[in-house]
């Protein structure tokens, strides 16, 4: 095998550089996707049919659909609809906004059903009304109940980032793919970029395991 690693030495900095282009990439959809889950969960569990409809053909939609697609839907098909380009951030924000919404809608809908059903009837009993029964009663239950598997999906969230580099946007996966093109060697700054994505994947896999250990001691 011939690595030779001390070639894109010099480039590291600038493949570096692409953390705060992820970072910033993944919590903006990260945000967006979940106060769209949240409206979509609660349509989901809503007696409104037309609510029920519409928030579950959406998360059909988006879960039936590639992610990649999604994404060049968005940066290349809505600029011949709206007739004005779109940048590659705000487009990656709303494809990866727009699709973890809807994984994360199923995620807070089985949470609040998993809440006991006799809170509600208790909170209905006593007058509370519905918005503040769901947003100080229930919800906060069942986001204890829901967070390994919210931070698994912010996880997902941060690796699948990387496609972004379809559209142009610099972030870790497309500064190494270009630092490999100016060296003639796509492998050992690939490698780099992975050993990157490996240590943040971790990083946010020790502060789920944190949070959540807090928050079993609040119990």
């Amino acid at each position: 095998m011939n690595l030779d690693f001390s070639q894109i030495v010099p480039s590291m900095p600038y493949i570096l550089k692409g953390i705060g282009v992820t970072v910033q990439i993944v919590l903006a959809s990260a945000i967006l996707g979940f106060v769209l889950g949240v409206i979509l969960s609660l349509c989901k569990i809503s007696r409104n049919k037309p609510l029920q409809w519409f928030a579950d053909a959406y998360t059909s939609v988006f879960r039936g659909t590639p992610l990649v697609l999604q994404l060049l839907l968005i940066y290349f098909g809505l600029p011949q609809l709206l007739g004005f380009d779109i940048a590659p951030f705000p487009a990656a924000v709303a494809a990866f906004g727009l699709n973890s919404a809807a994984y994360i809608s199923e995620i807070i809908r089985a949470g609040i059903l998993a809440v006991d059903k006799g809170q509600r009837e208790a909170a209905l009993a006593l007058g509370i009304p519905y918005r503040r029964m769901m947003g100080q009663i229930i919800l906060p239950q069942a986001l204890k109940n829901i967070l390994p598997a919210l931070m698994n999906e912010f996880i997902t969230l941060t690796k699948e980032s990387a496609i972004v580099t379809v559209i142009g946007a610099l972030d870790i996966m497309r500064r190494a793919y270009i630092v490999g093109g100016e060296k003639f060697a796509y492998l050992e700054p690939l490698i780099f970029a992975g050993l990157i994505y490996y240590v943040m994947v971790m990083g946010l896999t020790l502060l789920g395991k944190a949070v959540e250990r807090r928050m079993r001691k609040g119990d």
